[in-house]
């Protein structure tokens, strides 16, 4: 597989950050994931880039990552869009933005919503709705969840006031 998916997003993501001020190192890889013998695979056109934060302040690191990632997500929104622009459907990659650990940490608490979530579905046998998701973690929990044959997952509004719900899986055709 060729790396220049991976270089340009380094370079865009270093110039982006150069032309605010902001000059850092971009560590690429591309993202694994483990089949269910424990076997690492690679995940074809997704690249994790990573923000070098050695240089970076305290303020510098709050600021990128902005309240409830918000500013993390816009960049990585940006780049998606910008190095995906006039690419063919099968060169088109996905990239991950990070910086001082913050995807890491935030997909642990989504993890941890998303099964509580379905303990407390499973418990009381109504809907759960999880609010104040980005569109991204909500495609996160709906992935986490479908491995559940018992429960559903839907998103229920419009943004900004959209909401992900966790509901019993439809008993139609069961046991008839």
């Amino acid at each position: 597989m060729s790396d220049i998916p991976m270089q340009r997003g380094q370079q865009w993501l270093k110039t982006l950050l150069e032309v605010t001020g902001i000059p850092v190192e971009i560590q690429g890889h591309l993202e694994t994931a483990q089949s269910q013998d424990g076997d690492s695979l690679e995940e074809p056109d997704n690249y994790w880039l990573t923000i070098d934060q050695t240089n970076l302040t305290s303020e510098q690191i709050q600021v990128l990552i902005g309240a409830d990632g918000s500013v993390l997500d816009a960049i990585q929104y940006l780049a998606n869009s910008v190095l995906n622009l006039s690419q063919p459907p099968e060169e088109q990659a996905s990239y991950t933005i990070e910086l001082n650990g913050y995807r890491v940490k935030r997909e642990a608490e989504i993890r941890a919503l998303a099964e509580a979530a379905a303990d407390e579905v499973r418990f009381s046998g109504r809907e759960v709705e999880i609010k104040s998701l980005s569109s991204a973690e909500r495609r996160q929990v709906h992935t986490f969840l479908k491995e559940f044959g018992d429960l559903e997952t839907f998103s229920r509004g419009k943004e900004p006031h959209r909401h992900l719900v966790v509901c019993p899986a439809s008993l139609e055709g069961v046991g008839s």
